[in-house]
């Protein structure tokens, strides 16, 4: 190793970039300042990461206008990328698993349009027009698109809130549509603007709370039709719901509850088996179709024949346009946020890429014409999925299969549909809705992070005892407070050197790590804000107190030099300029050497062009903690 002592220019305020200073004892090198450039060009860098991190107009550079024209189709249309390569081959597994989904999605479809207190039929068109909008626009081979549980019961719950599907069907059945339309469009603006981000707010922790609580609850409700109860609450808290339940017991039918346990009992068992044994995946697919064809009990009536439009349905005045368009942002937030992981979560195991902007697009577009067509919020289930990925789907071809599976149901099969009973319905629904259930992540959460569990907990008792909407929005605002707590609350630790290297790590995590002599060095791990500077400038004091306070009591050599390791602190605005400055001027009044080491470039930058570095001279600014140390001692030597 050369070393080098350090000349004039070693610590230099970071003015230009130079080599290693020439001398005799420590090589200690400048920090440069980055390229200079234009306010424009900063501002249009910074965009382009903000909005297009993933440089979506790459593939359009050097190319024939004949060209660019063929990648435009294959960028916004994907079939056109995978379709001039489908083959026979690829057919043939696409038939089986589209047939394989259609088992399932006929029977969810109905059962899922009675969670959203929705005619049956809606549950079938949602299943026939979306996949066919998706297979065009998508861009996972393996998501099976149709109406998903929470959506559904999100919907349901706010919809009926304010109006009785019972008392009022039309008017319930244009605020469905109403609301799909404007989930839409907001799901397709976020993919146009690249605005994806938005959804990321839904955190982990906040969906399996909210997962957990809205199953519990459609669970307990599907109690009225496995029970055979008449009158039942509408409600959707845990208290009403269990005091309705109790309240009727003389509407109990012994018939019904042994009917619809058996067919529970049915269909959790071979949900497990399937569970268990993957390649039998077919038998959970098949048995909520087989359970229904076998139920023979009259409930209404399924007409025959395609989707009816229903643009003339929409509405955009009057009094109920407000909760249409806060049902459709909230279901559209939830149906793309279970949507986009569930077909990145297949994607990730085929390893191939899905574009997030381009599936929020695709969903919106898809959800538009759905509201157009008598159909309510459809995105990518999850167990239609799984059912398709294990079926051997190759590509969204399987979609188009099951759309026509689900159009041949619904010209020339409905009538095996009329004898649907609602203890059948009730059976598949809490066998789909009891898998929401993630007790292991809700444990995992509580070994990893209390604060996650926090947030768990309350979205879990937020939808079981006060409602849907504002459980949802509970655990949103402590996922919120807990973004806000780490910003204004940033990490600090002391830092020591490992022995025998130029490695400095948390002294309370690295047991080899000690104390430099004289020395305090302190990371902060995390950007210095305005919302944070004030905390940190007293959190550092507190660090000098607590380290003088050590030494007395342990005789050791007085503090003389505190060094400050940016590496982690990736922004800077003025608030912390100005507490980087001051803290240089009270450990300056208390014979305290401070310095700087290792600030990133735009960082850098700013503390050069605020001039804030010209008081800290040129042994203020280091690249390494090791080179400042270094050079602080020899210089003491000297």
């Amino acid at each position: 190793m050369v070393i080098n002592i350090p000349g004039p220019a070693a610590g230099g305020g970071g003015s230009a970039c130079g080599g290693a200073a020439a001398a005799a004892a420590v090589e200690v090198h400048r920090v440069c300042l980055p390229p200079p450039r234009t306010t424009v060009e900063k501002l249009r860098r910074r965009l382009a990461d903000i909005f297009f991190p993933d440089d979506p107009l790459h593939g359009f550079k050097d190319q024939t206008r004949f060209r660019k024209l063929v990648i435009g189709l294959q960028f916004f249309f994907p079939i056109f990328q995978w379709g001039p390569d489908y083959s026979f081959e690829l057919l043939k597994s696409d038939v089986v698993s589209g047939v394989t989904i259609a088992s399932l999605a006929i029977p969810q479809g109905i059962s899922y349009a009675k969670l959203a207190n929705l005619p049956p039929i809606i549950g079938l068109y949602s299943s026939f027009v979306p996949p066919l909008i998706y297979s065009v626009l998508g861009s996972s081979r393996h998501l099976a698109v149709g109406p998903v549980s929470i959506a559904s019961l999100v919907m349901g719950t706010m919809l009926s809130e304010a109006v009785s599907y019972t008392k009022e069907p039309d008017l319930y059945l244009k605020l469905a549509f109403t609301a799909t339309f404007f989930a839409g469009i907001f799901q397709a603006s976020l993919g146009f603007l690249r605005l994806g981000f938005i959804i990321d707010f839904l955190s982990k922790a906040t969906l399996v709370g909210f997962m957990a609580g809205a199953a519990v609850i459609v669970s307990l409700q599907q109690l009225k039709g496995l029970l055979g109860i008449v009158h039942f609450t509408a409600k959707m808290q845990l208290i009403p719901v269990l005091s309705s339940v109790f309240h009727h017991t003389d509407e109990w039918s012994w018939q019904t509850i042994v009917m619809g346990v058996g067919f529970l009992v049915l269909l959790l068992t071979t949900r497990q088996i399937s569970m268990k044994k993957p390649k039998l995946f077919w038998i959970s697919a098949a048995a909520p179709l087989a359970s229904v064809v076998l139920s023979t009990i009259l409930i209404g009536y399924l007409p025959k024949g395609l989707n009816p439009p229903s643009s003339n349905m929409l509405f955009f005045s009057g009094p109920h346009l407000a909760l249409a368009i806060k049902t459709g942002i909230l279901t559209g937030i939830l149906s793309l946020t279970e949507g986009i992981a569930v077909g990145r979560t297949f994607a990730a195991m085929k390893n191939y890429q899905v574009d997030g902007n381009k599936e929020m697009v695709a969903i919106g577009l898809m959800n538009i014409a759905g509201s157009c067509s008598s159909s309510y919020v459809t995105t990518g289930s999850f167990s239609r999925s799984a059912v398709n990925y294990n079926a051997g789907a190759k590509t969204v071809v399987s979609n188009i299969v099951m759309a026509a599976a689900v159009l041949i149901t619904l010209l020339f099969l409905m009538p095996l549909f009329h004898y649907t009973p609602n203890l059948i319905l009730a059976a598949i629904i809490i066998t789909a809705v009891i898998g929401l259930i993630d007790y292991q992540s809700a444990y995992k959460l509580w070994k990893v992070d209390k604060l996650d569990f926090v947030a768990c907990l309350c979205s879990f008792f937020g939808v079981l005892f006060i409602s849907v909407p504002i459980g949802l929005a509970i655990a949103v605002g402590i996922s919120i407070f807990k973004i806000l707590l780490n910003v204004t609350r940033p990490n600090t630790a002391a830092l020591g050197n490992i022995r025998g290297t130029q490695i400095y790590r948390n002294l309370n995590i690295y047991k080899d790590a000690v104390r430099v002599p004289s020395f305090l060095i302190l990371a902060v791990e995390a950007p210095i804000y305005f919302a944070n500077s004030t905390y940190l400038q007293e959190r550092i004091m507190r660090w000098v107190r607590e380290e003088e306070e050590w030494l007395a009591l342990n005789n050791q050599s007085n503090l003389k030099c505190v060094i400050l390791d940016m590496t982690a602190v990736t922004a800077i605005d003025t608030s912390g300029i100005d507490t980087i400055s001051e803290l240089r001027k009270v450990l300056e009044n208390r014979s305290l050497k401070f310095v700087l080491a290792n600030p990133v470039g735009n960082v850098m930058e700013k503390l050069h062009k605020s001039k804030v570095l010209e008081p800290f001279g040129l042994e203020g600014l280091y690249l390494t903690v090791g080179e400042a140390v270094a050079d602080i001692s020899s210089s003491w030597k000297v």
